[in-house]
Order: structure tokens, then C-alpha cells, then sequence
């Protein structure tokens, strides 16, 4: 993580040159966090020159809900939302990039998390159709392997 911090500072002085160095601030990485691993794999692969972005099959919400004004004066909400599906696929990787012209498809697995069956469903898709799919548990096994892609 202290290269990346090291690379984001380069790329922030170059972007602002006449900002004084107490002000010259970098985002915190770690890879404590899935949310934390995924914004430090894709900000690295964008200093590296490739394309990745974040990837939501969350769904959406739709609020249902109503407010009104009670008798003494007082908002009241009544009712609620529901989550409506994806209109993605489910199993979809957490960072989708394109490294060296290759379709690549990262997801991040913190701890003991695991693949769930659409995930492993959307695995086999991208390898059979020739892209290429990684599991990133943690810092150093992701920059092990994108060295085997990026110098190979």
C-alpha cells in the first residue's frame, strides 16, 4: 500500500503542481475492507494506465412512503419501500477493467468470504468466453498477480 500511496501523491502533484505540500492530500487505502480494497485496485490500475470501474448489482430503491401533518402540527411518515432487482447480472464481479486490451473481472473476498453460486456461475462465463477472472483476498496477492498480467 505504501507504493500506491506513494503513486497517488505523484499523481496529485502533477495534477495540482502549485498546491502547497501540507495541502496535497491522498486518499486512505487499505485492505481491511472490501470497500477499501476495491477503491485501492481500481485507483492502482488507473495510475497504471488501464481502465476499471466499480461495478453495483444492488438493485434499487423505491420509497413508497408518504409524510403528512398531524392534528398538533407534527410530521408523521407513514408507509415504506421495496427493493426492486437488478437489472444486471447476478454474480457480476465487484471491479470490471480492461488491462492490456483483456476483459478482466476482479472480485474481492475479504476474510473468510466466500464465492456464492452465481458468482461462480459468472466466473465461468467470463473464462469460457477468453476473459480473465481473479479473486483478490488481500494487497500482495493482487499486485503478485496483476504483475503476472501486466508483464505477461
Amino acid at each position: 500500500m505504501k507504493e500506491l500511496i506513494k503513486i497517488a501523491k505523484r499523481v496529485k502533484r502533477a495534477k495540482y503542481p502549485n498546491l502547497p505540500e501540507y495541502a496535497l492530500t491522498v486518499p486512505r487505502y487499505t485492505d481491511k475492507t472490501a470497500n477499501g480494497m476495491t477503491k485501492a485496485i481500481i485507483d492502482y490500475l488507473k495510475f497504471e494506465g488501464w481502465q476499471a470501474e466499480r461495478i453495483s448489482v444492488t438493485g434499487r430503491y423505491i420509497d413508497q412512503s408518504r409524510t403528512y401533518v398531524d392534528i398538533l402540527g407534527h410530521h408523521k411518515k407513514i408507509g415504506s419501500g421495496k427493493w426492486i432487482p437488478t437489472s444486471g447480472q447476478k454474480g457480476t464481479a465487484d471491479i470490471s477493467a480492461t488491462i492490456k486490451g483483456r476483459s478482466v473481472k476482479i472480485e474481492i473476498k475479504i476474510g473468510k468470504d466466500k464465492q456464492s453460486n452465481d458468482q461462480l456461475t459468472y466466473q465461468k462465463q467470463v473464462e469460457d468466453a477468453g476473459g480473465v477472472y481473479f479473486i483478490a483476498r488481500d494487497w500482495k496477492g493482487f499486485i503478485d498477480w496483476y504483475k503476472t498480467i501486466a508483464d505477461g
